[in-house]
């Protein structure tokens, strides 16, 4: 009987923020992160932006161990880095559900709820008034 030979596994999770929505797709590998075609820091601007999507990471010690490619796609650069710290949160508790106590302790897994307020009729914005006078 001919042994057989395992495939590689990949892991994948999405993630959500404001409009954005990231698709992780994770494999066992060296560290590197592409984001729609470009390295992590060619893509977000921002230390903070690239601090946040490698957090979860950092929290569970994998920074080295995954392979990461994410299309991200909608919203701004802060939105999207948020997308896709949920999408590799969620992807890695596919890898393992021992990694679920401390993201959820990091607040890693839930999906940030808030997003831009309609503007209302009668305003000038979401809840600014018109300026009130007397006279």
């Amino acid at each position: 009987m001919a042994a057989k030979k395992k495939s590689n596994v990949t892991y994948i999770g999405t993630g959500r923020r404001k409009s954005s929505v990231a698709r992780v797709f994770m494999t066992p590998g060296t560290g590197s992160i592409i984001v729609n075609g470009k390295t992590l820091d060619e893509y977000l601007p921002q230390e903070t932006l690239r601090m946040v999507v490698k957090s979860p990471l950092e929290l569970t010690s994998t920074l080295e161990a995954f392979d990461i490619k994410i299309n991200v796609c909608g919203g701004g650069f802060t939105g999207q880095a948020g997308a896709m710290r949920h999408g590799i949160s969620r992807a890695l508790l596919e890898a393992s559900a021992d990694y679920r106590p401390s993201l959820k302790a990091a607040g890693f897994l839930t999906r940030d709820s808030r997003a831009k307020e309609r503007k209302k009729y009668g305003l000038k914005g979401a809840r600014r008034a018109p300026q009130f006078s007397k006279r």
